[in-house]
């Protein structure tokens, strides 16, 4: 098997680790093409030593960032997961910008009721502020892109939440 094979198995796989590539015999679309697969670094031999250091520490760097994000992202989902049906109704709407009062028409219950699932789910995501609860339900719509914060017929039908 060779590296180039070795790398789209990986990502078959859905293994995603970073992939420095050291060569004897290479070509510019061998090259080009583990770049588009992800590789961080394609070197050929002979290499001088601070080059393969410089591809080590950035991939090490790269995957820091990677684990970084993924670790908070799985918080926010944990966070999402615990919130009742209803908190997460409110939050969807919270999020799309409705108002305590709009949100209470909208559900046919009280604005005091909006308030007290608001205060909820914001304990719930461990969020301090309305703009963070926003930046967490961004995040996690951008790792579920069908999710109902983006699906605009919610507001419109009352749909029930993911």
């Amino acid at each position: 098997m060779s590296g180039l094979e070795f790398q789209a198995e990986l990502g078959r796989l859905g293994i995603d680790i970073p992939i420095v590539f050291i060569t004897g015999h290479a070509d510019v679309p061998m090259g080009v093409k583990a770049m588009k697969a992800g590789a961080i670094e394609f070197l050929c031999k002979p290499f001088r030593e601070q080059d393969l250091l410089e591809a080590v520490r950035k991939a090490i760097n790269k995957d820091f960032e990677r684990r970084t994000k993924q670790s908070s992202l799985a918080a926010i989902q944990q966070h999402y997961g615990t919130l009742t049906p209803r908190e997460k109704e409110v939050m969807v709407m919270i999020v799309s910008g409705m108002m305590n009062k709009q949100i209470a028409g909208k559900l046919d219950i009280a604005e005091i009721t909006v308030k007290v699932h608001r205060a909820s789910l914001i304990r719930k995501m461990h969020v301090k502020s309305l703009a963070e609860l926003v930046r967490q339900a961004i995040r996690r719509e951008t790792a579920h892109p069908f999710s109902v914060v983006s699906n605009p017929e919610f507001l419109k039908q009352g749909a029930a939440v993911d």
